[in-house]
C-alpha cells in the first residue's frame, strides 16, 4: 500500500521523482526504491512525505484504495474521510458507519441536522455543533 500511495500522491501533486527526492533529501534512485518496494523510508521521511502531500501518516502508510469501503478513491487529505457506502432504507434511514460515529463522537440519542444544497449535496451535523456555530456567528454580527 505504501508504495502505491507514494506513486499516486506524487503524480497527483505533479512531482517528478527528482523533485520529490530533492524535497525530502534523498536521491532519485532512493525514491525509486521506495516506489518499487525495494526499501522503505525512515519514520522522519514518512512524516515529511505525509506533510508534503497533506495527508495523515496513517493514511499515507496504510490506506488501501482497493478496500471495498474506500470506493476506489485515493488517499484523502487530512481531516477528510471516506466512510464507505450506505444504503438508504424504505423510509430514508441510513446507518452511519462505525468509524464516522467514533471520529465525530456520535452516540445513540444524539440529534443530527440534515442540511442540503442542490448543487453540492447533503451534509449531516450534530445539532449542538450547529447551534454553537450559529451562536458564534451571532456574536460576531453583534
Amino acid at each position: 500500500m505504501f508504495k502505491d500511495n507514494l506513486i499516486a500522491l506524487r503524480k497527483m501533486h505533479g512531482y517528478s521523482q527528482d523533485e520529490l527526492a530533492d524535497k525530502i533529501g534523498v536521491t532519485r534512485q532512493t525514491l525509486s526504491k521506495y516506489e518499487t518496494g525495494e526499501s522503505l523510508p525512515d519514520i522522519e521521511r514518512c512524516k515529511l512525505l505525509a506533510d508534503i502531500f497533506g495527508v495523515t501518516m496513517d493514511d499515507f502508510v496504510n490506506y488501501d484504495k482497493d478496500d471495498r469501503d474506500n470506493l476506489g478513491l485515493g488517499v484523502p487529505p487530512k481531516g477528510k474521510h471516506v466512510f464507505g457506502m450506505v444504503k438508504v432504507g424504505e423510509k430514508g434511514q441510513i446507518v452511519i458507519p462505525a468509524k464516522a460515529r467514533k471520529i465525530f463522537d456520535i452516540k445513540p440519542g444524539d440529534n443530527l441536522v440534515v442540511l442540503g444544497d442542490e448543487a453540492q449535496g447533503i451534509a449531516i451535523i450534530k445539532a449542538k455543533g450547529l447551534l454553537d456555530l450559529l451562536k458564534a456567528g451571532q456574536k460576531k454580527a453583534d
